[in-house]
């Protein structure tokens, strides 16, 4: 078998690389153990807007946002004693059925995007993403395959896969992407170490039906609700909005493994529920917090993306989405390459772009865990008492759960702050891109930045009106880029020109007559037609 890129693993990134591959007529070839639709981990339930902005690029945001939890359910993240417990606080999230509308009043209403972010279960997303992906005719999956091993040389990969029953086959391909897992055999392969920080969390994860769940609640349910109390501290994810349920417990540090914890007495007091209580353990999904990042990225022409390259507490929603991240870098970049248009400085360029972000994302990650941690362990031993010495530890634990925990619910920093600062495929001018948190961002042209988002003339999304692959944004009409046409067109890259008017509200973040923006919406130059040799920025943005 022949093919451009194979990918290990059908997951979220994995599908994400190969749909980005196939928006540049790029086949690959996907290997998937698993069973097409076999079960899948429910870990997973939050999806970033920046990945929503790429399931918009293909077509199926849509479903997204219509998949797993009822129109009406509230997003909302809620703090309490218990889950059937009183209240401490709220951060307001809308409904889906609510987004785009007046009644999105949420804390990531004003978001600069076409799509905000989205709580759905990873067990109703991958199947869209699967329908996806196998619509498109650059695309194979094949399922219950395993990658059994590789070699590479200058020129090309060899796969050699096996299905389940024993079939062995051989694949030719010009990259090989590893997207399986934290076990990760592309990894091993090529000789990355994680390093890091093992084990920072432990929590004891139980998936099951509670059909009366909601009844007992004495406040509305919400996407996320979270328990504080003396016994037990944990939360609760909705997988549909009606019965289905994922259950953090999290371990203390006296508590030396998951056997050691009561796990139904422990639902029992997360729930604020006795022993009357009916419910049903669907799967058990313990699991450990870590900080760990691969030191390879890449070994000529295999490269690791997600999970095989980074595990990190998943607060904020970040693992899947980092990955998401890494597949639609990654994705753009060997396409120009499958193309012909891209240089090998292009394919340095992912390394020296992913590799600080992963390492940031995950500080940011553990940070969090630790702060999360200490609040969970300073619950007073009063917040249920009917006193005003108990009101008053409800009312401080209320405030200090929203102020830390708005940061990774609303991560606005984490979605649109983060810059490449170092790649060999950007053409930068001096100027410091501004500092960002989990939390809180700048816009900002930089190159290296995301390009700042505003809606046109028209209520389109800046970003629907992109090319393919590059586009020239150009706020001066006047500005003759001819050159930049040329000069691209002579090297086979894809440009496309596109005249825009940018808003009151941001107009003094495009203060240059024109910007240069890559497939991933980042910029890659800024300036006017006079200030730079067209030849020389697109030779530079492309790798050459």
């Amino acid at each position: 078998m022949r093919t451009d890129v194979v990918i290990a693993g059908a997951g979220p990134v994995g599908l994400s690389l190969a749909l980005e591959l196939s928006n540049h007529g790029v086949r690959s070839i996907v290997i998937e153990r698993k069973a097409m639709n076999a079960p899948t981990t429910v870990r997973c339930n939050h999806v970033s807007s920046r990945s929503m902005e790429f399931f918009r690029k293909n077509g199926f945001a849509d479903a997204v946002r219509n998949a797993g939890m009822p129109s009406d359910y509230a997003q909302d993240i809620s703090y309490r004693i218990t889950t059937s417990g009183r209240e401490l606080s709220r951060i307001k999230i809308a409904a889906s059925g609510d987004r785009f509308t007046q009644r999105d009043t949420g804390v990531d209403a004003d978001w600069p995007t076409a799509e905000p972010p989205q709580r759905v279960n990873q067990l109703y997303l991958e199947p869209i993403m699967i329908e996806t992906a196998m619509a498109r005719d650059e695309i194979t999956v094949l399922f219950e395959h395993e990658l059994t091993e590789f070699s590479q040389d200058a020129d090309k990969v060899i796969a050699s896969a096996r299905s389940k029953d024993g079939t062995q086959l051989q694949i030719e391909a010009s990259f090989l992407a590893g997207c399986d897992g934290g076990n990760s055999i592309v990894r091993q392969s090529i000789g990355g170490e994680f390093h890091g920080d093992a084990v920072i969390q432990r929590v004891q994860s139980t998936y099951l039906r509670a059909p009366d769940l909601i009844s007992r609640m004495q406040v509305e349910p919400s996407w996320c609700m979270f328990s504080l109390n003396p016994r037990r501290s944990g939360n609760i994810y909705s997988i549909d909005g009606k019965e289905l349920w994922l259950v953090h417990n999290y371990l203390r540090d006296d508590e030396p493994d998951f056997d050691s914890v009561d796990r139904d007495q422990s639902i029992r007091d997360i729930f604020g529920v006795g022993p009357d209580f009916e419910y049903e353990a669907l799967n058990i999904e313990d699991w450990y917090g870590r900080r760990l990042v691969v030191d390879k990225l890449r070994e000529g022409r295999v490269f690791l993306a997600g999970d095989s390259a980074h595990l990190w507490v998943p607060y904020a929603g970040y693992g899947m989405n980092a990955g998401i991240a890494d597949a639609i870098d990654l994705g753009w970049i060997l396409a120009g390459s499958v193309n012909g248009w891209g240089g090998q400085k292009l394919l340095d360029a992912y390394v020296a772009e992913r590799g600080p972000i992963t390492d940031q994302v995950s500080r940011f990650a553990m940070d969090h865990c630790i702060k999360m941690a200490a609040q969970r362990s300073s619950v007073p031993d009063d917040i249920e008492d009917d006193t005003p010495e108990g009101e008053r530890s409800r009312a401080r634990m209320g405030e200090e759960t929203y102020a830390l925990n708005i940061q990774q619910y609303a991560a606005a920093g984490l979605n649109y702050g983060y810059y490449y600062d170092q790649s060999p495929a950007i053409s930068y001018d001096g100027e410091a891109a501004p500092d960002y948190s989990m939390s809180e961002y700048r816009p900002s042209t930089v190159p290296g930045c995301r390009v700042p988002h505003f809606h046109m003339q028209d209520g389109s999304s800046l970003y629907d009106n992109f090319g393919p692959v590059f586009t020239l944004l150009r706020c001066d009409p006047e500005e003759d880029v001819a050159e930049f046409t040329a000069a691209a067109q002579a090297v086979g890259v894809p440009l496309k020109v596109l005249d825009i008017a940018p808003p009151e509200e941001v107009a003094r973040l495009y203060r240059h007559p024109l910007v240069f923006v890559r497939p991933d919406q980042h910029v890659a130059w800024r300036g006017s037609a006079d200030s730079a040799d067209p030849s020389v920025i697109i030779d530079l943005v492309r790798g050459a």
